[in-house]
């Protein structure tokens, strides 16, 4: 008679040295685990600390306080063996590892053979990787325990270890570990989220127990860390090429646990499908995630938002109202207000989600003349039907204010036609101070609306429409915006969103009767964002961009051209907009935040010699 274990995975909330948060994690998890006859379980990497402790992984106190901290989690791992990632320094180098832990007893550590060093990762910068094969051991409370490439015997099952970018590499642990007969392989992991990322892990996890004809447990990070990454919480259980497990992504949970039975003496029968909702339903999930963790992580009042009933604000407003919403719906009210209890919120039983938004979603409608009563009822019904605090006020005395005082010092008038971006500019950054004085009297985190196509090419006033502590949609580019805009009006249900959805994105920074558009002052999203993808994901030259994008037929040869040149000269000239924006949250695969994805020169030639070969092809 065969007999089946239970093995599973527990996707953890934590934050970078919160020991508090992230052990009650850690045991809750494990404790929940044990009640629920699990035999086996597989936390997250480095989820005592925190993935993103950045440079305090160099010093010597932050891997012994870890190690202090594991041996603290020892004593909760009774009748269940357990992984619990830490860095662990080791003769003067720092690995990161994770551990296992059976029946009170430290059992080994396994040390990750591949570090992460491309896109938003630094890994190499603080961790060394451990030689394939190699096994010492270490000296612990426990006395010594193997480290390094270990598998360990689990009765009849035998068990090896890849921690997350070990899985990706060509030449991956499990090659080695399908040699040793290995049955199931564990992957502790902190895999940031991305667009289209999750789909392509699945098949990651599903393929690997295929090719290692093995069982394949893979637990990953949850939520908003330490402010830039989004872990999307996927835990995910393979088995000889059949997906067995998985649990919903992007929890607003503290921790969430999942778990299958397996017969390591058997293949599975069936398996189950894993399906993934739309883009644009992910970056409201994702999006919404990190805005709750980063209010309570950070532990402010809430938001304050300059709304302008443009695009941009528009969806921003909608994430705080979405974040509401989609943690009120999960975790239930007790939970909820408990994760905000020091905001001290009066809660009664016809507290209604618009009430709530009230409390932690403030905005200003701030006009000038050249606004339009269009985007005046676009922000005005907005903020009614989602709940928010609307303020309106007029700016035109402290832009006058300001261009007289110029103007006497010049000694001449501006006009639009001779000073057309100072006119402009002076605008944008007049709504900044009044803003900034609402945040910082109400203790709330001032939102920048800023997106990625306007990062690309600097279509942003510096200390004006960038002005924020944060920019939740920085990272995505504006044409998919409003294609969110409109699965917002019509599947998330805003009714109030057709305003905004009718109208030509515009600054609105000029006179009115110069008709102006972003479209017009730049060119068309779709383009800005094909020619993106090609020059900055791809980093391609300009003539390569033209030869590819030609062949699409966007545009005329000419205009295409003309384009081209202007993204390339723009991104050269606005390099030092990118050093500036606020924090941004990591939605694609890529990004132009110079400190976590894109960098570039903020001097530089400026493509001159690209761009005469572009000109003459």
């Amino acid at each position: 008679m065969t007999k089946t274990t239970r093995i599973g995975g527990a996707a953890l909330n934590q934050t970078p040295m919160d020991w508090e948060n992230n052990l009650l994690n850690i045991k809750n998890a494990i404790a929940r685990a044990r009640n629920e006859a699990i035999e086996i379980l597989c936390l997250p990497e480095l989820c005592i600390t925190g993935y993103g402790c950045e440079d305090m992984f160099l010093s010597e106190w932050l891997p012994q306080k870890a190690m202090e901290l594991l041996f603290d989690v020892v004593p909760y791992c009774d009748n269940i063996a357990v992984t619990v990632g830490l860095p662990v320094l080791f003769r003067g180098v720092l690995y990161n590892t994770t551990c296992m832990i059976r029946n009170k007893q430290a059992l080994g550590f396994y040390a990750k053979q591949n570090l992460a060093n491309d896109g938003v990762h630094y890994e190499p910068r603080w961790f060394s990787a451990w030689p394939v094969e190699k096994v010492e051991s270490i000296e612990t409370i426990q006395g010594r325990i193997p480290f390094g490439d270990i598998t360990i015997q689990h009765g009849a099952i035998k068990i090896g270890f890849e921690i997350c970018e070990d899985a990706w590499r060509e030449d991956r642990p499990a090659c080695r570990l399908v040699e040793k007969d290995v049955q199931l392989i564990l992957n502790p992991s902190a895999s940031h989220f991305a667009f289209g990322k999750s789909e392509t892990r699945t098949s990651l996890v599903i393929n690997s127990s295929s090719m290692f004809h093995c069982y394949y447990l893979y637990a990953n990070l949850l939520g908003n860390e330490a402010g830039r990454m989004i872990y999307d919480g996927a835990v995910l259980i393979a088995g000889h090429g059949k997906l067995l497990a998985s649990n919903p992504l992007l929890s607003f949970k503290d921790f969430n646990l999942t778990y299958q039975d397996i017969d390591v003496s058997k293949m599975p029968k069936t398996g189950k499908q894993d399906n993934i909702p739309p883009k644009e339903e992910l970056f409201a999930q994702a999006t919404s995630l990190a805005l709750f963790d980063y209010m309570r992580k950070s532990r402010n009042r809430g938001f304050v938002l300059s709304l302008s009933g443009g695009a941009d604000s528009s969806t921003c407003a909608i994430m705080v109202s979405e974040m509401v919403r989609r943690a009120r719906k999960e975790l239930g009210d007790e939970a909820f207000f408990s994760r905000l209890s020091y905001l001290n919120i009066e809660v009664s039983s016809n507290t209604t989600n618009q009430k709530l938004v009230k409390k932690l979603l403030t905005t200003a409608y701030q006009g000038t003349v050249n606004s339009s009563q269009s985007t005046f009822e676009s922000a005005r019904a907005l903020a009614e039907e989602i709940g928010a605090v609307f303020h309106y006020w007029l700016i035109d005395d402290e832009v006058s204010s300001y261009t007289k005082k110029i103007e006497k010092v010049l000694e001449h008038n501006l006009t639009w036609q001779n000073d057309d971006i100072a006119l402009q500019n002076i605008q944008a950054r007049a709504r900044s101070p009044i803003i900034w004085m609402l945040a910082n009297i109400q203790g709330g985190l001032l939102l920048t609306t800023s997106n990625r196509s306007e990062g690309d090419v600097g279509y942003a006033t510096m200390d004006g429409d960038t002005s924020g502590s944060l920019a939740p949609i920085s990272a995505v580019d504006k044409h998919f915006i409003l294609q969110f805009l409109k699965y917002a009006e019509h599947q998330l249900g805003y009714k109030s969103l057709e305003h905004v959805n009718n109208l030509a994105p515009s600054a609105e920074l000029r006179p009115q009767e110069r008709g102006q558009t972003d479209e017009e002052d730049l060119m068309p999203y779709p383009v800005i964002v094909a020619i993106e993808k090609l020059a900055i994901k791809l980093k391609k030259s300009p003539l390569e961009v033209y030869e590819v994008l030609k062949k699409e037929n966007m545009e005329p040869d000419d205009i295409l051209k003309t384009h081209i040149h202007r993204f390339y000269t723009l991104w050269s000239r606005n390099q030092w907009k990118r050093e500036r924006l606020a924090p941004a949250f990591h939605l694609d695969d890529f990004n132009v935040d110079p400190r976590t994805w894109c960098r570039f020169p903020i001097l530089s030639g400026s493509f001159k010699k690209e761009l005469e070969m572009l000109t003459n092809a």
